[in-house]
Formats: C-alpha cells, sequence, structure tokens
C-alpha cells in the first residue's frame, strides 16, 4: 500500500517529502537580500512584519495579521513575516510554529549579525524591539511598534487600500 501510493505520488510529480513543510518553505535573506522586500514602487500595501518564534508579544499578534492577510488575500495587499530567529531554528522552531499555527504567509528568516546597520534602513525610528511591522506602498510609509489586534490592523489596512 505505501509503495502504491510513493508510486502513484511520484507519477503526479509530488515527492514524497512535499509536506506543509515545503508549503511553509522559509528563505534564509541577509539584509541587502531583504531590502528590496522593503521598498516597492507600485499599487500594492504591503505589511513587513519583524518577529520570532521566542517572543511572546510577536506570537501573541500573529493571530492578527494572519486574519488580516486572509481578509484582504485578493486585493493589492501582501504581507512578508520576517523571522530574527536563528537559522539553526529553522526545523525545530520555525517551520513547527508555521505549521501548528497554519500561517501560510510568505516568511523568510533575516540572518544577518549586523543589526546596528539593518535596524536603522528598515526604519530609523526603530529600536530594534519586536515585534516591529513596517506598513507601506508607493505612496506611505508607516512603522508600527504596538502589538496589533485584529480591530486595529484591520482599520489601518482598510483605510490605506484603494478598493473600486
Amino acid at each position: 500500500m505505501i509503495k502504491q501510493l510513493f508510486i502513484i505520488l511520484i507519477s503526479l510529480g509530488i515527492s514524497p517529502q512535499s509536506t506543509v513543510k515545503e508549503q511553509n518553505e522559509v528563505k534564509v535573506l541577509n539584509f541587502d537580500q531583504l531590502q528590496p522586500f522593503l521598498h516597492r514602487e507600485n499599487d500594492t500595501v504591503y505589511l513587513v512584519n519583524f518577529w520570532a518564534t521566542w517572543c511572546t508579544p510577536c506570537r501573541k499578534e500573529m493571530p492578527a495579521i494572519k486574519s488580516v492577510a486572509e481578509k484582504y488575500r485578493d486585493k493589492p495587499f501582501k504581507v512578508l513575516l520576517v523571522s530574527l530567529d536563528l537559522p539553526g531554528q529553522i526545523q525545530s522552531s520555525l517551520i513547527p510554529y508555521l505549521e501548528t499555527n497554519e500561517i501560510n504567509q510568505e516568511v523568510v528568516l533575516l540572518d544577518d549579525p549586523n543589526q546596528n546597520r539593518w535596524i536603522d534602513l528598515v526604519d530609523p525610528s526603530w529600536s530594534g524591539e519586536l515585534p516591529f511591522t513596517l506598513i507601506y506602498s508607493k505612496d506611505f510609509r508607516e512603522p508600527h511598534s504596538e502589538i496589533f489586534t485584529f480591530e486595529k490592523l484591520d482599520s489601518i489596512i482598510n483605510s490605506k487600500l484603494i478598493l473600486p
């Protein structure tokens, strides 16, 4: 039975290793690789959230981010979750957290030890505390150091989207 399932998966082009983990694959980037994601010039509203699995306030606000992302998934709105976990924790902490909480938004892990350089480049008002959220489009750029509720985040995103 397992052999037949394996053959069926292979014939469909699905690796037996293709699980939710692949869905939650996490790219590891240095800041220079991340920086273009922080300055896109188009009609989309971007929410870039800096967080970590070890950060209790980050975990507290994650359901709000997930719910807003789902609410506006058909709108010009994109979420990028920038994990500040250690690269060695991807398999042991980060991916299990994403799977357990059914987080399907794009996630990257920022692996750049020179925080003194890149924190100011993300936003000069950011002191480095987590969570930190940058909401921007070509027309505005807003840093947020608060822990979002769904209602607060929904209100902000709704006011920024130019809906027909």
